[in-house]
């Protein structure tokens, strides 16, 4: 199934400069935080609006918290712009077991082990959750971008389970599998692919890393699993409404994927092309899938276009070395593959943030992408410097 993707990608580049098939239309990118091209004018006013409460600083009285870890979306996503990331680690706790799979902690705070509280709640002597004693697994996540991702949602799921390879049928060492979140859809957003639509992800990130209740997560709030103080919320139940909901899906959704930023000068620009010539050859593209295609869409802007994530949004299992918690399809070594458009952006690598190097992040890569890291290791270290040249430019 990766060779089917590197002749796509043929295909696709063709298209985008002007030669061979007519679809899709273009390789959408832009500025970091702004909206994709081509949105007709409401849905660039729901963009603005969107936008607008996803920069708004909630207060206690109109719910945030009592248990939270931000007063607002943008002070985690805030570089490079509004939508980006941020220095904020989240701290999730779970218990795995190879018997009965994995237990999320949710009805003791293991999903999101909030840090900070309101002055209510301290007033009881809570300042934070507590790490479930029961958990297995403790691991911080670094904050992801979300540039691109309403173009990520518009993928088929055809297109994704074209990618699975469950029996290594091409032998190189890569199966990959698409995740099912804990209702049974196909999953592609979070780490863990634990959330199946941009809806779902943002209404739990409101819940769990702003304490606000909404529609999709009603509650009840606790404190590490217990019921919380009589009087401590004073706000009503939903928190944040479903239009409101609505509107700052919209915004993520709309928000363009980056462009790449390639130099200018002859000299640097074959190294670059060398470095994305060895990201293919050395098997890095068959998890870090450069071009995906989207299908049809209601949004117009977001419909037959090609968007350069470079991930294939499959669960892959990386070996001892990237383990975290466990997802709802997902053991400790799995990770759905991160997005890499927008890595020469970043200071910290890999889910949990720990790599301060594109080279440390290779090479920590196992499991199924051992071949992948060994064949980087036998390159010259001429070659190893021209893919991360190449990545830095993403």
């Amino acid at each position: 199934m990766h060779r089917f993707h590197i002749v796509f990608l043929a295909l696709t580049l063709a298209a985008c400069s002007g030669g061979g098939p007519k679809e899709p239309q273009f390789l959408v990118a832009g500025a970091p935080g702004e909206p994709v091209p081509g949105l007709d004018p409401q849905e660039l006013a729901r963009f603005r609006q969107g936008e607008a409460l996803f920069n708004k600083v909630f207060t206690p009285d109109e719910g945030i918290g009592p248990l939270f870890n931000e007063n607002q979306c943008s002070a985690c996503h805030t570089d490079p712009a509004s939508g980006g990331t941020g220095d904020q680690f989240v701290t999730k706790a779970t218990r795995f077991t190879p018997g009965t799979g994995c237990d999320l902690l949710a009805g003791a705070g293991g999903e999101n082990v909030r840090t900070r509280s309101t002055p209510r709640l301290r007033a009881h002597g809570i300042e934070r959750e507590s790490i479930p004693s029961e958990a297995t697994e403790v691991a911080r996540f670094v904050v992801p971008f979300l540039f691109g991702l309403g173009l990520a949602e518009a993928v088929p799921t055809g297109t994704l389970e074209d990618l699975v390879d469950p029996e290594d049928a091409d032998g190189d060492g890569i199966s990959g599998r698409l995740a099912r979140t804990s209702d049974g859809r196909p999953g592609r957003f979070g780490r863990k692919a634990d959330f199946a639509t941009l809806a779902d992800f943002n209404a739990g990130a409101f819940f769990l890393e702003m304490g606000l209740t909404n529609p999709l997560h009603p509650g009840p709030e606790t404190v590490d699993g217990q019921p919380l103080p009589a009087g401590v919320d004073p706000a009503d139940d939903p928190e944040v409404s479903e239009d409101a909901l609505r509107l700052v899906a919209d915004y993520v959704r709309f928000l363009a994927p980056i462009a790449r930023r390639l130099p200018t000068e002859e000299t640097a620009l074959s190294e670059v092309n060398r470095g994305e010539s060895l990201f293919g050859t050395t098997g890095c593209a068959s998890c870090h899938v450069p071009i995906l295609e989207t299908g049809e869409s209601p949004v117009e802007a977001l419909a037959r276009k090609a968007v350069a994530l470079y991930s294939d949004l499959l669960l892959h299992d990386l070996g001892p070395r990237i383990t975290s918690v466990c997802g709802p399809d997902a053991a400790p070594t799995e990770h759905r593959t991160g997005i890499l458009m927008g890595v020469g952006l970043r200071q910290r690598f890999l889910h949990h943030g720990r790599a301060t190097s594109l080279e440390e992040a290779i090479l920590l890569h196992g499991g199924e992408a051992q071949r992948v890291r060994e064949a980087y290791q036998a390159l010259p270290e001429v070659d190893r410097y021209y893919l991360i040249r190449f990545l830095q430019t993403l």
